[in-house]
């Protein structure tokens, strides 16, 4: 969402975060993004510089961006004629009362915005303390992912993949994509877990 600080490099980059993922995955964009992101930081003396100018070239170039990071920017026609119930990106966040506070700054179907009302989906889930609504919120959880972050993120990072002339957004790319389908996968296993449960009970 905004251009690396030399803050965002210390903190990501000098003291290892990235180096050092604090999850792991078999994913196979997982395990390709880890390496990309080992192997990114290699010059410290350019580093700084080359980062921020393929911020410049990917997401913030106004004729053309290469990989912009917008929902409305590429094709989901799949999607939508397979959904009658397809809605936009800031409807789903007002059937929560959740408005984004970069509104008016940056639009509604940012990835960025995007990951964090999924993070706030999670964080409603985790302090839930009943069966039955762990299995809806595990059902709005699949259903936002489907709907507004897979149905295009691919074919975003794909583009990151051919146009990043730095390893480090190559793997940033990679790591929202597999953490995406990682997370898509952990709560369709809960809901269908929870499924089991109620049938046996029944």
């Amino acid at each position: 969402m905004h251009e690396p600080s030399k803050e965002c490099i210390a903190d990501f980059w000098e003291k290892g975060i990235l180096k050092n993922l604090p999850v792991s995955s078999s994913n196979p964009n997982f395990v390709k993004a880890a390496s990309q992101l080992k192997d990114s930081f290699a010059d410290k003396s350019s580093f700084g510089k080359l980062l921020h100018e393929d911020y410049i070239r990917l997401f913030a170039r106004q004729e053309p961006a290469l990989a912009p990071a917008y929902e409305s920017l590429y094709s989901k026609d799949t999607i939508r004629s397979s959904n009658n119930n397809f809605s936009s990106v800031s409807d789903f966040y007002e059937s929560y009362g959740w408005k984004s506070k970069f509104k008016g700054k940056i639009d509604d179907d940012h990835l960025g915005i995007e990951l964090l009302f999924l993070t706030l989906l999670i964080d409603k889930y985790m302090v839930l303390d009943d069966e039955a609504s762990e299995v809806e919120m595990s059902k709005e959880i699949r259903r936002f992912i489907n709907y507004h972050i897979l149905s295009w993120i691919r074919e975003w990072n794909t583009k990151i993949q051919f146009y990043s002339n730095t390893l480090s957004f190559k793997g940033i790319g990679n790591l929202i994509l597999a953490c995406t389908e990682d997370v898509f996968e952990l709560f369709g296993q809960k809901s269908s877990a929870s499924f089991s449960t109620d049938y046996t009970k029944n």
